[in-house]
């Protein structure tokens, strides 16, 4: 993906996610899974967007981990679907290391951030 700034970058994930989980659910096998997957993945960049309209520095730093902790969630369930080898399509799969990239970059940048804010 390319950089964006925080919130349109979460928004992007966000697409990005729900997009790949159609393919998901249209699989009885692994439908649980991407929704478990599409709740994370969109809260993501909710949880950063009410961050942003945050009244207090606190209430700001709170948003943002649970952010961090929703992409951490999301980290999980993609990791959990590409080792359980349930996706049999190259695609789906090259999708899905794409999102469990991006998805470790976001924890980086949301941890900064949420640190940095609770530091101060």
């Amino acid at each position: 993906m390319t950089k964006y700034d925080l919130r349109d970058r979460s928004y992007r994930f966000a697409v990005e996610i729900v997009r790949f989980c159609l393919t998901l659910l249209k699989n009885n096998e692994i439908r649980e899974l991407g929704r478990q997957l599409i709740r994370s993945g969109t809260s993501v960049g909710a949880n950063v967007e009410e961050a942003d309209g945050a009244r207090t520095r606190k209430d700001f730093s709170n948003k943002m981990t649970i952010a961090r902790n929703e992409a951490k969630e999301t980290m999980f369930w993609l990791r959990l679907i590409i080792d359980s080898e349930v996706l049999h399509n190259k695609e789906n799969l090259k999708k899905a290391n794409e999102l469990l990239s991006e998805s470790e970059q976001l924890i980086k940048i949301i941890s900064t951030i949420a640190v940095k804010t609770s530091a101060v």
